[in-house]
């Protein structure tokens, strides 16, 4: 029972969705007109806007699993070996569980799915941005984030969306002390996405300061605390171990699937040979621009540190910007890894806030070209995988 005269200590979901509507309509115009670009131009070269969205490149796979579970491995020339073991089950299994209750294809059903994780994602986002900063840079940052070069993928049958869900409302229950939460959303996170386990360590960093903090005080540590940091992992050890055991190792299995993609983890020595070669010879725009997207992330991140976000925002980020610097293989995807790393946003939409609106407004106006253009690029002409 709250006092009279008196606020409750946590707002209902309605009146969070209410405070968070005008920013969450912005997002979806922002998608919606970018879908809308998209479309028209893949009207004008005789393609299919839906097969575009729901089949395009690892889209097919995460069909392809949840239509038929895993099984398929593809042996090309070069001496690359793609096994659908790459891809985590918390998507596909999403994806069919639709299908299987809707009359729709699998490539709608992703779709919905998508839709659907991408809209939650940006409720959790203004709520994080308007308990740490405030409704306007919230509202911001969430059309900051629709807006990004890459947020076609938002749209697309990936699985981007759904781990930036899972995330932002993990990170908010962090934030607002529900522990059990945290962590369950976490381990949903990591059955999202390999670098889902970003969420974990944020959420077991946060939980560690907090008992560190409680100690200090001589407070008895809440045992929520502990399970929340315990079950955050479950969803990313659990598929890596259930990969190496049906590999016959149960420890390295998982990460030789992903060098099979030549994806590894090798500190950063990939993405220096990769800027070496764009800065020594021709290359196809979208790689240019991944270059480009990358570096500008690793100083937003810079900007970020500087702020002192909370612990486990900065780690989420951190973590999320290291797997994507840090990883090699695939560099054109890189932009798109680092699409759920929304708290480097956070810098930019402080500065629209403080500028000048007709400053700011050519800035967002610029940005929206800039994704609406390169969103149908990525799609209809580019000739690299996202």
């Amino acid at each position: 029972m709250t006092a009279a005269g008196a606020a409750p200590s946590v707002p209902g979901w309605r009146a969070a969705l209410y405070r968070a509507a005008p920013a969450l309509g912005l997002f979806a115009a922002a998608r919606l007109t970018g879908m809308l670009v998209t479309a028209v131009w893949a009207w004008h070269t005789g393609r299919s806007p839906r097969a575009l969205l729901a089949l395009s490149w690892d889209s097919d796979w995460y069909l392809g699993i949840a239509a038929s579970g895993y099984g398929t491995t593809l042996y090309w020339p070069d001496g690359v070996v793609q096994s659908d073991l790459a891809f985590f089950p918390l998507y596909p299994a999403l994806v069919r569980t639709v299908s299987t209750a809707l009359p729709v294809a699998d490539g709608t059903a992703g779709l919905l799915v998508s839709w659907t994780a991408a809209g939650a994602a940006a409720w959790g986002i203004f709520l994080i941005g308007e308990r740490l900063y405030g409704r306007g840079v919230a509202t911001t940052l969430v059309a900051l984030w629709g807006l990004l070069p890459h947020s076609i993928v938002l749209s697309m049958a990936y699985t981007e969306p759904l781990l930036t869900a899972f995330a932002a409302w993990s990170l908010y229950a962090v934030l607002t002390g529900r522990w059990l939460w945290a962590g369950a959303l976490a381990a949903l996170a990591g059955a999202a996405r390999p670098n889902g386990i970003a969420v974990a360590a944020a959420v077991g960093a946060a939980a560690l300061y907090a008992a560190y903090r409680l100690w200090r005080g001589e407070r008895r540590t809440d045992w929520r605390l502990w399970a929340g940091a315990a079950v955050a992992p479950v969803g990313w050890v659990g598929y890596v171990v259930w990969v190496g055991l049906r590999k016959g190792d149960p420890l390295g299995g998982y990460f030789a699937v992903q060098a099979g993609w030549t994806s590894r983890f090798d500190f950063g020595v990939g993405t220096f040979g990769f800027l070496r070669t764009v800065l020594t010879r021709p290359m196809e725009l979208g790689f240019t621009m991944s270059l480009l997207i990358t570096g500008v992330g690793v100083v937003l991140f810079a900007l970020l540190a500087l702020e002192r976000p909370p612990l486990p925002v900065l780690v989420y980020t951190a973590v999320l910007v290291v797997i994507a610097v840090g990883g090699s293989g695939f560099f054109e995807s890189k932009p798109r890894f680092l699409l759920p790393a929304f708290p480097l946003l956070v810098p930019v939409a402080c500065a629209l806030r403080r500028a000048r609106p007709r400053a700011a407004a050519v800035v967002v106006t610029a940005l929206a070209g800039l994704s609406f253009g390169y969103g149908t690029y990525l799609l209809t002409l580019a000739p690299m995988a996202l």
